[in-house]
């Protein structure tokens, strides 16, 4: 079947004027991570039946799809077709195209989220210490509490020494039951620089009285100081009492209100939910063992730390609207998804909270899409113990550039409060 094509320009300006488009690297993952669009999605051909309805919910969307010469565009939009997608096209030129019309390509993964997280540092000058100086800390068994914003499983392979597993979303939430003295200094680390960045300001947005900083640059400042990271770590955020809750509810709010969120309820989201001209994606943004034990119908499970940090994936339709829930049916929103909803709309979604929710009630596992094999999957210099020096540094020097990057782009939309 004829493919039609979609100019690169005609990208860019559906892009700056917030028309709902997907634009959509067929390559594999490490072919992604040399170069893309800041606003392209990767989804990998052999990906496509698996990923295709949870990523992409509207059959009519644009979709855009492009390789770079591999001749794996074409085919990917006859399975698209197949599949019931009826606007798809490809990117005119493919990816040489995007450069040849002088546009910029950014590397990595997750790379608009990390752009964005250097550009909340660079704003609110987001305060930090040095791997060498948490470490003195740490040896003068100062007043501190490291608060580690990565996933648990991130956290278990390798750690600061003495750090807790308190996953992005989860920040404002449980910090002051960690830290309840504001006395206490609160360290925010991640393996990099973006979650650590995000962390640290969530906890400052939401005007905790502990001095709050970042480690910076994660676990990667820390093994390129020389020191020592813990294996095997179980340590994980506590419970927190109902009126601890209801406080940091409050905190959150008012950060997700200045950010331009708004709360609605089940009846405004039937509504969203029957405008057959949008997308609408719906996600539960609590543990993956609290979605497990029962959630929204019609809810995807995305722990809002991750889906800041992983927004290309898990909404690749720029311009879609976004709802977020942070509680079972009959419970009420809480710190989670306001403060998730903080940072998507400073992100450039348009994201709502559900006050209150309410209808038939779900249980099951939270990784609905089976996951990807290792199989063309880019290695994070990031991950893992066993990365050369160099890369690592080089990674850092590659966020560094992000905040001339994007202004030499000019499509982002982003603000920051």
């Amino acid at each position: 079947m004829n493919v039609g094509t979609t100019t690169p320009q005609a990208v860019r300006a559906a892009l700056i004027a917030r028309d709902e488009i997907a634009l959509i690297d067929v390559r594999d993952e490490a072919a992604f991570a040399t170069g893309h669009p800041l606003f392209a999605s990767q989804l990998p051909p052999d990906r496509i039946d698996i990923e295709a309805a949870a990523r992409l919910p509207r059959k009519d969307v644009a979709v855009v799809l492009y390789d770079d010469g591999e001749g794996l565009a074409a085919p990917a939009a006859d399975r698209f077709r197949g599949l019931g997608y009826t606007r798809v096209t490809l990117l005119a030129g493919g990816l040489a195209g995007w450069r040849v019309a002088g546009y910029e390509l950014f590397e990595d993964v997750n790379s608009y989220a990390k752009a964005f997280g250097e550009l909340v540092e660079h704003n609110r000058h987001t305060p930090s210490l040095s791997a060498p100086e948490v470490q003195a800390l740490i040896d003068a068994k100062a007043d501190i509490a490291i608060l580690d914003a990565r996933r648990f499983d991130e956290h278990a392979t390798m750690s600061i020494p003495g750090g807790i597993s308190v996953p992005g979303a989860e920040l404002v939430l449980r910090a002051p039951a960690i830290a309840p003295d504001p006395a206490t200094t609160i360290i925010v680390n991640c393996a990099g620089r973006t979650r650590s960045i995000i962390g640290t300001q969530s906890l400052i947005n939401a005007g905790l009285p502990n001095r709050v900083v970042a480690l910076r640059n994660g676990t990667i400042g820390w093994t390129l100081a020389g020191q020592t990271l813990a294996h095997g770590s179980d340590r994980r955020f506590p419970d927190v009492p109902g009126t601890a809750a209801d406080e940091a509810c409050a905190r959150a709010r008012a950060v997700a209100y200045r950010a331009g969120v708004r709360h609605i309820d089940a009846a405004e989201l039937a509504h969203l939910a029957a405008d057959e001209a949008r997308t609408l994606y719906r996600f539960d943004v609590r543990t993956p063992e609290e979605y497990a034990a029962g959630h929204l119908a019609g809810f995807r499970s995305a722990p809002g730390g991750q889906l800041v940090q992983e927004a290309d994936h898990f909404v690749p339709v720029r311009g879609a609207r976004i709802v977020l829930a942070d509680a079972a049916p009959g419970g009420q929103a809480g710190a989670r998804a306001a403060m998730t909803a903080s940072w998507l709309a400073q992100l450039g979604w348009e994201v709502l909270v559900l006050a209150a929710p309410s209808g038939a009630t779900e249980t099951g596992d939270p990784h609905a899409v089976p996951p990807r094999s290792r199989e063309g999957r880019y290695r994070r210099p990031y991950e893992g113990t066993d990365n050369p020096a160099a890369a690592m540094q080089a990674y850092l020097d590659w966020e560094y550039g992000l905040v001339a990057q994007l202004e030499r782009d000019g499509t982002h939309g982003f603000f920051v409060i």
